[in-house]
């Protein structure tokens, strides 16, 4: 068939000649591929695959800023005022390791806990009290919320302020805030024994002494005492039972010095909270018989059943007296220490208290003057 005017032939050699030079650039790649892998084998025999290509490590490297170590766990907050809620700092307090030996070098702190309303007056005494001994204790303060105080860098009292709540006296608010503190201090592994002490509490011992007989003490020191009168037993609601019974409740004073274990059982009751918040209330004063009567119930055996401080109730009324500028002599010093005669460790002894209040701002130049001589501070 003849073929069509204007179309040209077809190409058939073209499409041969294309096949071969792919031939030839494949074949040239081939080369180049056995010429490399052979100058690399060389290589690697001559010196080493170490030496060329690295040692490369496998990582597991955390996150910048982040801890891979215990240390994160350990290590106490650096800035108390933390943005946790009460439930959630509670919670996160009483995470408790159940291998009772702590893997890392532990120094057991004491936790001095300040319920305040606002400043602390007798701050510079205790700064005395404190200092020499950095690295046995550890400081919390709970104030107003609306107050605000600085304290300069050098002091012990330095950023030591946890986020608080108001604390209305007698009511439950008040044992939320010895909760709050107990729990904030909890955070730090170190602290073992936790003080309760007010804006107008003093040691009446210096530090070395009060900080052995803390730790030599198979019991924590609480009152929690069974009071048949009215303002004892009178003060109990029947709505509390089945939790709480009549024969359980217990009252004492609201300062107290417990140990690591009674702390964790106050910060993690759910049981016994409940009932005291609704039934006990004003004038019950449920800071009086909460802590007393849970304790009991919960851990009997480990309750000293007496308070470390002492207050004097002897003028009547319905809070202890406060002493001023002109109280404070070494006579009143010495009617504290010898005022009685309790057990410690299953011991008589005259070393009964170990911190005294109320006093008054006042009270604070003639307490510097005393103390070298009185308190050995």
């Amino acid at each position: 068939m003849a073929i069509e005017e204007g179309k040209d032939p077809v190409p058939v050699t073209r499409t041969r000649g294309i096949s071969v030079r792919l031939l030839l650039v494949f074949l040239m790649f081939l080369v180049l591929c056995v010429l490399f892998s052979f100058i690399s084998l060389s290589t690697f025999r001559r010196f080493g695959f170490d030496s060329v290509a690295g040692v490369v490590k496998p990582s597991l490297d955390p996150c910048i800023g982040e801890s891979s170590g215990l240390d994160q766990w350990i290590r106490p907050p650096s800035n108390l005022m933390h943005t946790m809620s009460d439930e959630e700092l509670f919670w996160r307090a009483t995470l408790v390791p159940k291998i009772r030996k702590y893997p890392f070098n532990r120094n057991p702190k004491i936790a001095f806990m300040f319920l305040s309303k606002g400043p602390l007056p007798l701050a510079p005494l205790w700064e005395r009290f404190f200092k020499g001994h950095e690295g046995r204790f550890s400081i919390y303060i709970h104030s107003l919320p609306s107050y605000s105080e600085e304290f300069p860098p050098t002091s012990v009292f330095y950023k030591r302020h946890i986020p608080s709540k108001v604390a209305e006296w007698g009511r439950m608010s008040m044992c939320d805030a010895e909760r709050r503190l107990l729990a904030n201090a909890l955070l730090d592994f170190s602290n073992e024994w936790f003080i309760l002490l007010s804006e107008s509490c003093i040691p009446i011992y210096n530090f070395s002494t009060i900080l052995k007989y803390i730790t030599g003490s198979k019991y924590s020191f609480i009152g929690a005492f069974d009071d048949t009168g009215p303002y004892g037993r009178g003060r109990y609601n029947e709505s509390m039972a089945p939790e709480v019974n009549l024969t359980d409740w217990r009252k004492g004073s609201q300062w107290f010095e417990i140990d690591r274990t009674l702390a964790i059982n106050v910060v993690e009751d759910t049981i016994y909270h409940p009932k005291f918040e609704a039934f006990c209330r004003p004038h019950c004063y449920v800071d009086e018989h909460y802590f007393p009567t849970m304790l009991t119930i919960r851990s009997p055996n480990l309750l000293a059943n007496r308070s470390i401080t002492w207050v004097d109730w002897s003028r009547g009324g319905a809070h202890p007296a406060t002493f001023g500028k002109g109280d404070i002599t070494v006579e009143f010093f010495k009617k504290i220490r010898e005022s009685k005669t309790c057990e410690y460790n299953g011991r008589n002894t005259t070393i009964c208290y170990l911190f005294a209040r109320k006093f008054a701002p006042s009270s604070l130049e003639p307490l510097l003057q005393l103390a070298p001589k009185v308190l050995g501070l």
